[in-house]
């Protein structure tokens, strides 16, 4: 029983519900370019590469967060950190650990150049992000978006050796939801963000200002998420990208004009089910035109 529940504990470092959505995202990376679909352990093998990297960086940040995840409502009861589970040592050998397997893995099987986007991917978020630009600018989660978006590329890179415009604008799709996305969760979480000195966007600039900018880049969203088009993606994803991107648009008009807790809740849980849906239409409408 101690030994399920300290395996529990160290899964909660990578933080398991952001890295199911990274692997989906790196897992239609590979479905769309199509070559490793023929090689199911080596599909298999950069999944598990994609996992141990998300997992580095998210295990990473927060080592260097514990001291504000003590404080933070939303998380000094759940993260094993705060909860003294897991010592600081521990969490530090562990995501170093799972990211020097990754990047062995993406070295050895795959290419040089997806183990360097790999170990980029956990330098960028967890000293870059996590402990410059976080405490330092409110346009943190713009530019440390980055990070979050690099599934895709590392995944096609992996099968490739190579990026081309198809990963790009799946790079991109998940880069301009990310802010609008966060900010949602941080308008919400305002107060906590205010006490531990952290320039979330709402603190710094707002709360009209913020909502008025979750706008603009759900719009943005939108326009590239058509993008898609001009390559891979068909008619199914024409539609599909149609209906989540408008009501996403909709969605940031209502909580811009009549914000409030209710509306910008239900704004941060439909930014999630649409990333979500979104990819595994993706990877519905490549075996759909496979299959006619």
């Amino acid at each position: 029983m101690v030994m399920r529940l300290n395996i529990n504990d160290y899964i909660k470092l990578t933080k398991p519900k952001i890295l199911l959505l990274v692997i989906l995202t790196g897992i239609t990376a590979l479905v769309v370019e199509k070559s490793l679909l023929s090689e199911p352990w080596k599909f298999l093998l950069v999944v598990l590469a994609l996992a141990l990297t998300g997992g580095c960086a998210n295990a990473l940040n927060q080592y260097f967060e514990r001291d504000i995840d003590s404080q933070f409502e939303r998380t000094k009861n759940k993260r094993p950190l705060p909860l003294g589970k897991i010592s600081p040592l521990q969490a530090l050998i562990f995501a170093i650990l799972l990211g020097v397997l990754a990047v062995t893995i993406l070295t050895v099987f795959f290419n040089l150049f997806s183990a360097v986007l790999s170990l980029f991917t956990i330098l960028y978020y967890s000293l870059f992000y996590t402990l410059w630009l976080k405490p330092r600018t409110h346009q943190n989660i713009v530019i440390g978006g980055a990070a979050g978006a690099m599934g895709p590329v590392i995944a096609w890179a992996a099968a490739t050796g190579t990026l081309e415009l198809t990963p790009t604008i799946l790079f991109l799709i998940i880069f301009f939801w990310t802010p609008p996305h966060f900010w949602a969760l941080a308008l919400c979480l305002k107060e906590d963000y205010q006490k531990v000195k952290i320039p979330m966007l709402p603190v710094v600039k707002g709360d009209k200002e913020t909502l008025r900018q979750i706008f603009i880049y759900t719009l943005v969203l939108f326009g590239i998420s058509l993008a898609l088009l001009m390559v891979k993606a068909g008619l199914l994803y024409l539609v599909a990208a149609l209906i989540l991107g408008l009501l996403y648009l909709w969605k940031a008009i209502l909580a811009w004009r009549k914000p409030s807790v209710k509306y910008v809740w239900g704004l941060f849980g439909y930014s999630i089910l649409y990333l979500f849906i979104l990819f595994v239409i993706i990877i519905i409408d490549v075996f759909w035109h496979k299959s006619l």
